[in-house]
């Protein structure tokens, strides 16, 4: 069995190559993730991708959790831990790495001009997985509604997203989604 055969190498290769893209974690990485998973390895469907990033979000703990159910959902426990391993292995080294640099580099203006300049670059890769992530699972113009309705309320008021969670839970379970 060849690499490119075996899932388990396919999983390891896929989310640490992944982890050193992934600019403001996890959930900037939905876009790559959602694409490997869903329409290049044809490892699950949107809707299965969609339901994954949902138990990974409602989940306690952090977002990288997602990365395990792909994982899992392709070769089980053991592929849960290699696409952890890869997807928090390489980053950790590279985060060191990078930390050590960087106190070494303490009165230089360079690192706040970096530091800056990735600050936009997070907010639209979390942009595009909010986009990804609505295209996989609003399957109705009624579901399309209420995600728009919903992002408007949490980007212009101060209110607890739980509630708009729980308003969603509501109108799903009434059948209205």
């Amino acid at each position: 069995m060849s690499g490119d055969d075996n899932p388990l190498f396919q999983l390891f290769w896929t989310f640490a190559l992944i982890s050193l893209f992934a600019v403001g974690g996890a959930v900037a990485a939905i876009p790559e993730l959602h694409r490997i998973a869903v329409d290049v390895r044809h490892w699950m469907t949107d809707k299965q991708f969609a339901d994954v990033f949902a138990l990974s979000q409602l989940s306690p703990g952090p977002n990288v959790l997602i990365v395990a159910l792909i994982g899992y959902s392709v070769a089980g426990v053991l592929g849960a831990v290699v696409a952890t391993l890869a997807m928090c292995g390489p980053t950790a080294v590279l985060t060191y790495l990078v930390s050590r640099w960087l106190a070494n580099a303490r009165g230089a203006r360079w690192p706040a001009m970096v530091q800056s300049a990735l600050v936009p670059l997070s907010i639209g890769l979390m942009a595009a997985s909010a986009w990804i992530l609505g295209l996989a699972s609003d399957q109705s113009w009624r579901a399309f509604a209420l995600t728009v309705t919903a992002a408007l309320v949490a980007s212009t008021t101060r209110l607890n997203p739980l509630w708009l969670l729980a308003a969603g839970g509501c109108f799903g379970f009434a059948g209205l989604l």
